[in-house]
């Protein structure tokens, strides 16, 4: 398993930032690989619910199973099984009136696809995918926010 992490900070309180984090339409704006969601329970990520996303690895289609394990004001954590499984967790923590933003990706690949779509996942998040979405978000919140 490899993990990447990247760090920013956010013209905006944690609260509104979570927002962002888990509002699908708001997410696929700043996330590091374009996806749709097939299906959610509800309107948005929170503690316990389940969505199915499709999107596009190393040329291929691929399906996700994304289960969130927490969603409160301070962080985001969840896990996307699919031919890879991705842990994925956002913390944040109050700066004066904006956030700083810790983000971390883990990447597993099980059977040979799955090593070889971990192996195309690791080389977007070294190239800095992870820090782009961040610089991404960045940008989605601080209209809304100053509006």
């Amino acid at each position: 398993m490899s993990a990447w992490s990247s760090n920013a900070t956010v013209p905006a309180p944690p609260a509104e930032v979570l927002a962002f984090l888990t509002e699908p339409e708001a997410i696929a704006r700043w996330a590091p690989v374009p996806f749709e969601v097939l299906a959610l329970d509800g309107e948005r990520l929170r503690s316990g619910s389940h969505a199915r996303v499709a999107g596009h690895l190393a040329g291929r289609s691929v399906q996700f199973d994304v289960d969130v394990l927490r969603a409160s004001d301070d962080r985001l954590e969840l896990v996307a099984d699919g031919p890879i499984s991705l842990g994925v967790r956002y913390v944040l923590r109050p700066v004066g009136e904006r956030s700083h933003v810790d983000a971390s990706v883990s990447v597993e690949g099980r059977g040979l696809f799955g090593r070889v779509l971990a192996k195309a996942t690791e080389a977007l998040l070294a190239a800095g995918a992870l820090r782009l979405s961040l610089e991404r978000l960045e940008r989605e919140v601080q209209p809304a926010f100053a509006a």
